[in-house]
């Protein structure tokens, strides 16, 4: 078995399937409203098939006003050599690549990859060099890196580097948190609600460094969390609002479709419609808004990963029900000012 079709059977709810998807069209909410989607990735060999600047720009549009978007690290077109903390480079030069190409406005109005948060080892005896490198690499639009936490014991990892289990009370790796405040980069971290604690031990230690909590922190819904839904939002809530006190956290909203978050719309005969999703969210987005207020919070569409479970508009409008109550100041940095604010985009 490739490793292709190795990963579609053991992660069967990234592979997207169009006519699924095609059984449902809503009507845009507010079409007009400026967006900068947040967090979004670029591939060509995982289970979901591929997704390129012009897969991208199809789901662009077909509707919303996305006006630009942030690209984040995914293990995407690593160099095949050279020294291994050097090759995740190779992930910057082609997505810079594409964010040039954006740029010259042949592909429409969106810019995308007007960010790219690329991946180094923050671990790295060699982080300044590998840095200097992505900068190189990536110019105006490298604004930062993630180096992905997630890990329990008893949950599959679905990431592009599956870290040790503690990376986050690892000396070392807070010493490189602390140096990507120091160049003006930004830190992007995916992790599980489980580890929240560490992650604000983190944030204390490194007050200068802008971090980016993904997905809404990773709230468990799948294993041994699959009927924990209140004292997971409990728990989650409890730690975020530590994290919240912290001027220098902010969070994305989104991702909630992943497999892990347990809601499983790819069980269904139809896809999930945005009211649905808003209904089965609520708690979880309205709670970061409430909770870091609109000016610390963005909107992500996580695609392709969550586009095995719904469709780009139908995502969109989720998110623009969730935001119904917010002042109009509110929601231009919920959907646009706050990610051009924290990634410094060029726009």
């Amino acid at each position: 078995m490739n490793t292709i079709a190795a990963e579609r059977q053991a992660y069967p709810h990234l592979v997207v399937r169009a006519a699924w998807l095609d059984q449902l069209h809503e009507d845009i909410i507010e079409p007009d409203l400026p967006i900068i989607d947040a967090h979004h990735h670029l591939w060509h060999n995982r289970a979901s098939g591929r997704y390129l600047l012009e897969d991208l720009l199809a789901d662009v549009a077909s509707g919303h006003n996305i006006v630009a978007t942030v690209f984040m690290q995914c293990g995407w077109m690593h160099r095949q050599d050279g020294p291994v903390d050097l090759r995740p480079v190779g992930e910057t030069e082609v997505v810079n690549a594409v964010a040039v190409l954006a740029a010259s406005g042949a592909y429409g109005k969106t810019k995308a990859c007007a960010g790219i948060v690329g991946f180094a080892n923050l671990c790295s005896a060699d982080l300044d060099a590998v840095l200097d490198a992505h900068v190189a690499a990536g110019g105006v639009h490298f604004r930062g890196v993630r180096h992905t936490a997630a890990f329990h014991e008893l949950i599959v990892p679905n990431t592009s580097v599956v870290p040790p289990p503690a990376l986050l009370r690892e000396p070392d790796f807070l010493r490189g948190v602390k140096r990507l405040g120091q160049r003006g980069l930004t830190y992007d971290c995916w992790l599980y609600h489980t580890q929240l604690k560490d992650l604000l031990a983190v944030a204390r230690a490194a007050p200068e460094t802008a971090m980016v909590i993904n997905h809404v922190g990773g709230p468990l819904g799948c294993g041994p969390y699959r009927t924990q839904r209140d004292a997971v939002f409990a728990a989650w809530r409890a730690d975020m609002k530590d994290l919240a006190a912290c001027p220098n956290v902010h969070v994305k909203l989104g991702g909630l479709a992943m497999s892990v978050s347990g809601f499983d719309y790819e069980k269904n005969a139809l896809p999930p419609t945005s009211t649905q999703m808003a209904a089965d969210w609520q708690r979880w987005i309205g709670g970061c808004i409430e909770l870091f207020g609109a000016e610390r919070c963005m909107f992500e569409s996580n695609f392709p990963v969550d586009k095995g479970m719904c469709s780009y508009p139908v995502l969109w409008n989720a998110f623009k029900r969730l935001a119904a109550g917010a002042s109009a100041t509110e929601k231009a940095a919920l959907f646009y000012r706050t990610a051009a604010r924290v990634y410094g985009l060029k726009l």
